[in-house]
């Protein structure tokens, strides 16, 4: 059996399928190693395992906006009471559920075949509550439509498309400070986090009359008129069901590292609540409850969308400033943590290169992003799509390769027909997975520079914001501008004086030269226009008419990139094994040396915004990178390769 697996991968490793992909024995000069045919479809079955928890979270976060049903209830403009509105809410989930699978299902396969990167998309956690909450609004309550909202992201792909053309889009996510990037993902934690204890989640906290939040989970018998809790909090059996089987148990799988640690627990929490005869059932015997479970009787269905498409965009919201407040803030969310993710994952499946700042396929990468983004709010109504760091788990099996993405694309395709029972998944099965990215995404904040505080201020005020204020846009608004002021007054009264400079200044502050940048891309080390191009572009302009081809130059230069990421992300993993290494001394434990990181180990990227699986490395002393040796050396075949 394992000499027929060995020959499969080595035929497919072969074919033009084997050299598109990069597939290792495919002769391709930048192979990836230990990539295989199997593996990469082992791969993408993990990741779905990982990622297909979106397709319940999203509907229940983007049905709370209300969408396109429309509610003039003068007794309770909320219309949380109103039974036609909470029919047309309940239908509307189910076309999300629908909508999600088929976005996830072609943004994956589209990343998969033209940036061959073994990573999967979906509307993002994060950029959806956004969209959900603090746009659209509970309900449709929100300072811009549902229409307007989706105008806004439809543009927002188109302008990240002509931003990647120029390849701008890479140059605007290195300008933001390094620290405020990692304070927005730590915010975004956060704001999750709040969602998940809220009634969108496990019902844990409210609104509050003598403060701005309070403990809720009490029965119904037990709220106001506005919803909040008189009496009798923590009372709500459901509550206790979703914090103890659903994120009592996530947390643990999380801790054994079991793939789909963030699946099975919303499954398992779904089958306790279905049945009717429970205090903990989603279908009580209301009208809601009743159409709710018809439909779940179902089991399969191939539907279509009934709420959703393109005549639901309102093209004449782009004359309301709010819907570009929106774009804005959808625009830099986004730019954010698409760049974060990809970056961290391409670290992760060793594609990352050191020297220029960047990876293999970046434009095709960029672009596919971007499509989908604007197909997200045109074809499907849904929030932007984003790569997911859940990939890592894939990564983490084996995943070097777009075969990766394509064959987690392949189990989107089957969501789509159990959409009875992904979208009847209850608010209080999905609410701990939100409580859990969100710890996951906080790890950001332990790299933020605390120790100066022209750093330190803005990122936490951008991380304090983005939560408190329930929108993202204004703590990374607020966070921008002050770094702005807190760098340069000082940067002016050292101009009158070197002795105005603040304490710090030229040890403690991050670094932040956005000459020193662009000089880094160039290859004569000056300042020009040319550099701040993508390769594919300089070469067209440069009169290489094959510009879509590596060169043997390129190919060299990536492969020494690679080996300058593989040495740097050894080195700050061993750092962090040292600290581990001293405290076990201090408390007199034993410690083993020779030891080995494992792959799926949870860390932090520090230019990132999401959670990235460290490199498996074993490190000993005789390890350590060697300045004085050369960093990669390599004969090069002869001629030129796709996929620029």
């Amino acid at each position: 059996m394992g000499n027929f697996l060995e020959r499969v991968n080595d035929n497919v490793a072969r074919s033009k399928v084997g050299v598109w992909f990069r597939l290792e024995g495919s002769g391709h000069p930048l192979a990836r190693k230990g990539s295989k045919f199997l593996t990469e479809l082992r791969a993408g079955t993990v990741t779905a395992a990982a990622m297909l928890y979106i397709i319940a979270v999203n509907s229940s976060i983007l049905s709370d906006s209300g969408g396109p049903c429309v509610c003039n209830d003068p007794v309770d403009p909320s219309c949380s009471t109103n039974q036609d509105y909470n029919l047309c809410k309940a239908d509307l989930k189910r076309d999300y559920v629908i909508a999600t699978a088929a976005i996830s299902l072609i943004s994956t396969f589209l990343m998969g075949l033209f940036g061959n990167l073994p990573l999967g998309l979906a509307p993002g956690l994060g950029v959806n509550a956004y969209f959900a909450y603090s746009q659209v609004g509970f309900n449709g309550t929100g300072p811009i439509t549902y229409g307007e909202a989706l105008a806004a992201v439809f543009l927002e792909g188109i302008v990240f498309f002509l931003l990647t053309l120029f390849g701008l889009r890479q140059w605007l996510a290195r300008l933001i400070p390094r620290s405020i990037t990692l304070a927005i993902g730590a915010g975004i934690g956060l704001f999750l986090t709040l969602i998940g204890l809220s009634s969108s989640g496990l019902g844990v906290i409210s609104g509050g009359v003598s403060t701005p939040l309070q403990l809720a989970g009490c029965l119904a018998q037990y709220q106001d008129e506005n919803g909040f809790c008189s009496g009798h909090v923590l009372q709500d059996p459901r509550l206790w069901l979703g914090v103890f089987l659903g994120g009592v148990t996530t947390a643990i799988l999380f801790l054994y590292r079991v793939k789909g640690a963030l699946l099975w627990p919303i499954f398992l929490v779904a089958i306790v609540s279905w049945p009717r005869s429970t205090g903990v059932t989603a279908f009580p015997h209301t009208v809601l409850g009743n159409d709710n479970f018809d439909y779940f009787k179902k089991v399969v269905s191939a539907r279509g969308f009934k709420y959703l498409g393109p005549s639901n965009v309102d093209w004449k919201g782009y004359g309301n400033g709010k819907t570009w407040i929106a774009l804005i803030s959808f625009l830099y969310v986004d730019l954010l943590d698409t760049t974060g993710t990809l970056v961290a994952m391409s670290k992760q499946a060793g594609l990352f290169d050191q020297r220029d700042g960047d990876f293999e396929g970046s434009s095709a990468a960029f672009m596919v992003d971007s499509g989908c983004i604007a197909a997200s709010g045109l074809f499907f109504g849904t929030s932007p799509c984003t790569p997911f760091v859940e990939s890592a788990s894939g990564i983490s099996e084996g995943g070097k390769t777009g075969l990766t993405a394509i064959a987690t694309s392949f189990w989107f395709f089957i969501a789509i027909f159990f959409s009875p029972i992904l979208s009847n998944l209850p608010s209080w099965s999905t609410g701990s997975v939100l409580i859990l990215v969100g710890s996951l995404m906080m790890r950001n904040a332990v790299n933020i520079n605390w120790d100066y505080i022209g750093d330190a201020v803005p990122a936490f005020v951008a991380l304090a914001l983005i939560p408190f204020t329930y929108n993202i846009a204004y703590g990374i608004i607020a966070g921008l501008i002050l770094f702005i002021i807190l760098h340069n007054v000082p940067l002016v009264l050292g101009k009158v004086s070197p002795r105005l400079l603040p304490p710090g200044w030229h040890d403690l502050k991050e670094p932040y030269d956005v000459t020193a940048m662009i000089k880094n891309q160039s290859k004569d080390g000056k300042v020009s226009m040319f550099a701040l191009f993508p390769p594919w572009l300089r070469k067209l302009l440069s009169g290489n008419k094959r510009f879509w081809q590596y060169t043997p130059e390129e190919i060299q230069r990536h492969l020494e990139g690679r080996e300058m990421a593989n040495d740097a992300d050894s080195a700050a993993a061993e750092l962090r094994q040292k600290e581990r290494d001293e405290m076990r001394k201090g408390l007199g434990q034993t410690v083993i040396s020779n030891r080995e990181i494992p792959l799926d180990h949870l860390s932090y990227d520090p230019e990132g915004i999401q959670p990235t699986p460290a490199s498996s490395t074993r490190f000993d002393d005789k390890d350590a990178p060697n300045p004085s040796q050369p960093m990669f050396s390599s004969k090069i075949h002869s001629g030129s390769y796709g996929q620029d």
